[in-house]
């Protein structure tokens, strides 16, 4: 009788201690994603947190964190027109595919596929487009 009730302790002491494993693993894993992988802002981190960061890191007068904030400001908008005929261009792709997409797709499937299209469309925007569709 002994021995059953220890067997049975210890397979239930394996199972928490597998539970718990599963658990910390996917906290953890959710943890590094966010760290890794985290949801950056469209464009980058924003202009005052960098001049923020360079300036604990430099130790940045303040003549230096304007001269920064200027720069940051200046480069990001240069980006920004760098990127746009892509994004243009990425639009029209977009668009094109949805057109190839709606040829195949019956009179019952197309208002389903709009409305589909319409939720990503929105989620788009608030996400700042960070994948093509």
């Amino acid at each position: 009788m002994e021995n059953s009730k220890t067997k049975s302790e210890a397979a239930i002491l394996v199972l928490v201690v597998f539970v718990l494993g599963v658990l910390l693993g996917g906290l953890g894993s959710h943890l590094w994603g966010e760290r890794v992988w985290g949801h950056q802002p469209p464009g980058g981190p924003p202009a005052h947190q960098i001049v923020s960061d360079l300036t604990h890191e430099l130790q940045l007068t303040p003549d230096q964190q304007k001269q920064l904030s200027a720069i940051v400001d200046d480069t990001k908008a240069q980006i920004r027109a760098a990127y746009t005929p892509a994004d243009a261009q990425r639009e029209q792709l977009r668009q094109q595919g949805r057109a190839r997409i709606r040829a195949i797709l019956t009179s019952d499937q197309l208002p389903k596929f709009e409305a589909f299209m319409q939720r990503i469309d929105e989620q788009r925007k608030k996400e700042g487009d960070p994948l093509p569709h």
